[in-house]
C-alpha cells in the first residue's frame, strides 16, 4: 500500500533522514520506534507532504506522492495525527470533528461521526465543549477522531501516548487496535516501544535518521538490542 524508498530529508545542512525505506501493507499496523531525534516525526511529515525529500520516492498504491501538496495527499486518503495533537483549541469538539470531514462530499459523514463516538464515548459527552478545555487524554481522542472523519485509507499516528497517564495510554492503544480491526491501515510512530509492539504487526527501528532494524513485532520484541535500548531490559 505505502512504499517509501531511499528517502533523504535535510534541514539545511543537517541530514535528518538518510536512505530510509519502509513499507506498509493494507490492513497492517506498522510501528516506527526510536529515540528523540531519530527521524520518526520527520518521516511522517515527509509522507504527508509537509516536508519535501532531497532524494527518494514515496508511493501510495503505486501512485507517487513526492511533490504532491499536503491537501492533495489528504484527498488521497492519508490522515495525519501530529505529535502534540494540534487540535483547534477555540472550536468545540463537534467543530473539530467536522473539520476532519471538511474535504468530503459523500453521504457517509454521519456514519463516521457515529463510529468516532462508538470508539470514544467521552467525545460524545463533550460534544459542545470547547476543545482547549479538554484533558490531555480527551484531546488525544479528539485528534484521532478528527483524522478518522476523513475515512482514511492510511492513518499516520505520531506519538499518541505522549504526556498521558498509563491508564490512558492503554486505552488509546486498545482503541488504535480496534481502529485497525475495523479496516484502517496504520503507520504508528511511538517511543513507548512495549505498547507499540503489543499491537503492531511489523516494525522498524530508526537510529540517527537510518533504519537500524526491521522485522515482525515479535522479532523486534525478542531482539536483545531492542530490549536493552527501548524496553528497559
Amino acid at each position: 500500500m505505502l512504499q517509501v524508498d531511499a528517502l533523504d530529508v535535510s534541514y539545511g545542512k543537517i541530514r535528518a533522514l538518510k536512505g530510509v525505506g519502509l513499507e506498509v501493507a493494507r490492513g497492517e499496523i506498522v510501528a516506527v520506534l526510536g529515540n528523540n531525534g531519530a527521524g520518526k516525526t520527520t518521516t511522517l511529515k515527509t509522507i504527508s507532504g509537509l516536508l519535501r525529500p532531497t532524494r527518494g520516492t514515496i508511493s501510495l498504491d503505486s501512485e507517487p506522492l513526492v511533490g504532491v501538496p499536503p491537501h492533495a495527499i489528504v484527498l488521497k486518503g492519508i490522515a495525519h495525527v501530529p505529535e502534540g495533537r494540534r487540535i483547534f483549541n477555540r472550536l468545540t469538539v463537534r467543530e473539530n470533528l467536522m473539520m476532519g470531514a471538511y474535504p468530503r462530499r459523500d453521504a457517509g459523514i454521519a456514519a463516521d461521526l457515529d463510529r468516532v463516538f462508538a470508539l470514544f464515548p467521552r467525545l460524545q459527552e463533550r460534544i459542545a465543549q470547547v476543545a482547549g478545555t479538554l484533558s490531555g487524554g480527551e484531546q488525544q481522542m479528539l485528534a484521532i477522531g478528527r483524522a478518522l472523519m476523513l475515512s482514511p485509507r492510511l492513518l499516520l499516528l505520531d506519538e499518541p501516548s505522549m504526556g498521558l497517564a498509563p491508564v490512558l495510554v492503554e486505552q488509546i492503544f486498545d482503541t488504535v487496535a480496534d481502529i485497525n480491526r475495523q479496516g484502517t491501515t496504520i503507520l504508528l510512530v511511538e517511543q513507548n516501544a512495549a505498547m507499540a509492539l503489543s499491537i503492531a504487526h511489523r516494525g522498524y527501528v530508526l537510529e540517527t535518521g537510518s533504519i537500524a532494524l526491521a522485522g515482525t513485532a515479535a522479532e523486534l520484541a525478542d531482539n536483545a538490542e531492542v530490549r536493552r535500548a527501548y524496553l528497559g531490559e
